[in-house]
């Protein structure tokens, strides 16, 4: 079966035979699949009326475990955005009543993050939605198969994932 992505390849291998144009069967392949991924999971979290940073900042909080709160500190680090624009999230999420502030025990001058009950629900319905679009994208793929590209996919990923700082 052939895709776009060897038509591609041909085309520059034709073109620019000087070039080993091999790194765009993989990574252009990988950036297609990013798209349709975003796509994907653009639709599932519209169904649920939510915008895919707030599902991020929602799943965060669900990961942690009941009480499922976070400090902003932690949510940043979680989702890797600024302190500005982490701010500007949880206002808007509050005022949605998806999250709510307290204090923290801890900090006097801290605050804690926690994910309301309706958070929780919705985070809970867009994961749901978000797997069955995912499983329909695998599903030409075995068990196996799926288990041997996580495992690949892995290798390239770690070490932007273990970057310090």
């Amino acid at each position: 079966m052939e895709d776009e992505v060897d038509r591609l390849v041909a085309a520059w291998r034709r073109e620019r035979p000087d070039l080993d144009v091999e790194p765009l069967e993989v990574l252009s392949r990988v950036s297609r699949l990013a798209r349709h991924l975003d796509r994907a999971r653009r639709i599932a979290f519209a169904e649920h009326n939510l915008e895919p940073w707030e599902f991020d900042v929602l799943t965060s909080l669900r990961r942690a475990g009941a009480p499922y709160q976070l400090s902003p500190g932690q949510l940043l680090t979680q989702t890797l955005v600024t302190s500005g624009t982490m701010t500007n999230r949880i206002d808007r999420l509050a005022k949605k009543d998806l999250v709510e502030r307290l204090p923290d025990p801890s900090d006097r001058r801290g605050v804690l993050v926690r994910l309301t009950p309706e958070g929780r629900d919705r985070a809970d319905q867009a994961l749901a939605g978000l797997l069955a679009q995912e499983r329909a994208i695998l599903a030409e793929l075995s068990r196996a198969q799926r288990a041997e590209l996580a495992a690949l996919l892995r290798q390239l990923t770690a070490p932007f994932d273990n970057i310090p700082g």
